[in-house]
């Protein structure tokens, strides 16, 4: 699976990732927003709200960077809900639309606003 494919995954299906996959994703972006900043208040009350987590086994699913866990996590999506997800992919060349709802191509500039697909 490629990143992007992944990301369309994580980002628009979301909902169905699995509970640790959630809260992983929560400390990585919790950590991405606390960072540069040096206020310990913020540091505990995202600790508070269980948005950063010390949990292990949620920290292991991360460990070998962002762009593995979001691949990783997509797979895991794609294998439990396939019927679930829908891939929006350019009537003409074939490609990913950026959303499921796109009706634009990012990449050839086709439109199908005017077609009965998605």
């Amino acid at each position: 699976m490629d990143q992007d494919t992944a990301h369309y995954i994580v980002t628009y299906f979301f909902v169905l990732m699995p509970e640790n996959e959630k809260i992983a994703w929560k400390h990585y972006s919790s950590i991405l927003k606390l960072e540069g900043s040096n206020n310990p208040k913020m540091l505990d009350a995202y600790k508070r709200k269980g948005w950063i987590t010390e949990d292990r086994e949620i920290l292991d699913l991360l460990e070998k960077g962002y762009e593995d866990f979001e691949i990783k996590t997509a797979k895991k999506i794609l294998e439990n809900f396939p019927q679930k997800i829908i891939f929006n992919n350019c009537p003409k060349c074939n490609k990913l639309a950026r959303t499921p709802y796109a009706k634009v191509c990012r990449f050839c500039g086709f439109n199908w606003h005017n077609s009965n697909s998605i």
